[in-house]
């Protein structure tokens, strides 16, 4: 029952992230979301943080706070992430360094803060974000699909890890969905990577609330350490 469990989802004030706080709200979550900036409108059951994901401090403060206030994590979903779109010889170590912070150095201090959390009840779920950049290799986002195969590598360490608190960590692989991360990517080059999944067409939020919803329930404390590419990639 999600009577009473908190989830933690990072990214949450659009997109894909803010489907899944209004999802999981509606299904009698407590609901924490956090992004850099402030949730717009009003939603049940939900809290919002302003921070960036990459700040160890901010990071640390927040789960004090959910320590305080809820006494307890059941859930975390490490949905925030940026992504950059460009030839290797004209990616700016700027942008890597941004990419790396958030994609992975994010996912692994809210998966650190989280564990230390859950392991007191001896319960957790962790559901971190890659994407069909890794295993299709795409031309154009090396450093984005680097940043994703980081954050695969170290669920399938921390899955091992965590495993006596209880806690399971697992990998949603997303194909390309309508919103604000593929925006400035051409049709094109996007109808020519549908075209080389199994089932060619865009990804939906509800693909990936399927997913989640399967990897975060108590009944799938057998299942660790997975990756889940949508789309049959």
């Amino acid at each position: 029952m999600a009577e009473n469990k908190v989830v933690l989802i990072t990214g949450t004030r659009k997109g894909i992230g803010r489907a899944l706080a209004e999802h999981y709200a509606g299904s009698g979550y407590h609901v924490v979301g956090c992004s850099r900036s402030p949730f717009e409108g009003r939603l049940a059951n939900y809290r919002h943080c302003c921070l960036d994901v990459g700040d160890e401090s901010a990071v640390k403060g927040m789960f004090s706070e959910i320590r305080k206030q809820e006494g307890r994590l059941d859930v975390l979903i490490n949905n925030a992430g940026v992504a950059s779109m460009n030839h290797s010889l004209l990616t700016p170590i700027a942008t890597v360094n941004k990419i790396m912070e958030t994609n992975f150095t994010g996912t692994f201090l809210f998966c650190r803060e989280a564990a230390r959390l859950m392991q007191l009840h001896r319960y957790g779920r962790i559901v971190n974000f890659a994407t069909v950049a890794v295993p299709l290799k795409l031309e154009g986002e090396a450093v984005y699909a680097a940043s994703k195969a980081a954050v695969i590598s170290l669920t399938q360490i921390l899955a091992r890890e965590f495993a006596d608190f209880g806690v399971t960590v697992n990998v949603i692989g997303p194909t390309p969905i309508k919103t604000d991360l593929i925006r400035g990517v051409s049709p094109d080059k996007l109808e020519a990577l549908i075209q080389r999944q199994a089932i060619k067409r865009y990804g939906e939020v509800r693909d990936v609330t399927h997913v989640i919803d399967f990897f975060v329930q108590p009944a799938s404390d057998f299942v660790t350490g997975q990756v889940i590419f949508l789309g049959g990639v």
